[in-house]
């Protein structure tokens, strides 16, 4: 895989984020049902107000982290990976970003959310030491909680 060049999202790449994440979600419409909710983001509206930033390998949009800083964290809104980028370590090159974000901001805690049934991103988020501090029931499914402590 080429080098990951990563850069603000602006305006103009509403659509290729919305078109990436739409194909990073597909698999799991089957598995719960619905399209899954950032499947339905105004990402015009969602790079306007929050930080999104982009992962191009090339040419191609492999992947995007969305966030927000809080007074004592950072939420991770959405992170996303192209299909035939993930497995590559594109997930764990945004979530360092996000980590730095945060230690710049003098943050200590990543915090995000996903779906209970969404597996194969429970293990990865579980991998990289984020623990469920919460659950709750949401539209059928359950919602699990996360949040990572930095060290040091």
């Amino acid at each position: 895989m080429q080098p990951l060049t990563l850069t603000p999202a602006e305006g103009g790449d509403a659509d290729s984020v919305r078109d990436l994440v739409r194909a990073a979600y597909a698999k799991w419409i089957p598995v719960i049902g619905r399209e899954p909710r950032p499947m339905t983001v105004d990402y015009r509206k969602a790079i306007a107000e929050h930080d999104v930033l982009l992962a191009h390998a090339g040419t191609t949009l492999a992947g995007i982290i969305e966030t927000m800083i809080f007074a004592d964290h950072v939420w991770i809104e959405n992170l996303a990976v192209l299909p035939s980028f993930q497995g590559r370590g594109v997930g764990r090159r945004l979530l360092e970003t996000a980590e730095d974000q945060a230690r710049r901001a003098g943050l200590s805690e990543l915090r995000l959310l996903t779906n209970a049934d969404f597996a194969e991103n429970v293990a990865f988020y579980t991998r990289r030491g984020f623990r469920v501090t919460k659950q709750e029931p949401f539209m059928g499914g359950t919602t699990l909680y996360f949040a990572r402590h930095l060290d040091g």
